[in-house]
């Protein structure tokens, strides 16, 4: 299962990142990049996970080799609120 999960992960990043225009950001750039963060959320939304906290403590346990950076859930919170129109 965690091999056809890094796949579908991947090929939905590969999607996302061809959809995205550009960075939105000015100044030095997020380590998680939009793309990553809505890949993120996507999973998380696919996987059925509710809660943040328990969705964060998941993806640190097994997707980290994709995604090496993972911001608290604070952090997580916040910059989905600012992303909701990537969404």
């Amino acid at each position: 299962m965690t091999q056809d999960l890094d796949t579908l992960l991947t090929a939905l990043y590969v999607k996302i990142d061809d959809e995205l225009k550009g960075p939105r950001w000015t100044g030095r750039p997020p380590v998680l990049t939009d793309s990553e963060l809505v890949c993120v959320a996507v999973a998380q939304s696919l996987l059925g996970f509710t809660s943040e906290a328990h969705w964060l403590r998941y993806a640190r346990k097994h997707l980290t080799g994709l995604f090496p950076y993972l911001p608290q859930q604070s952090g997580y919170n916040k910059r989905l609120r600012a992303a909701l129109g990537l969404i």
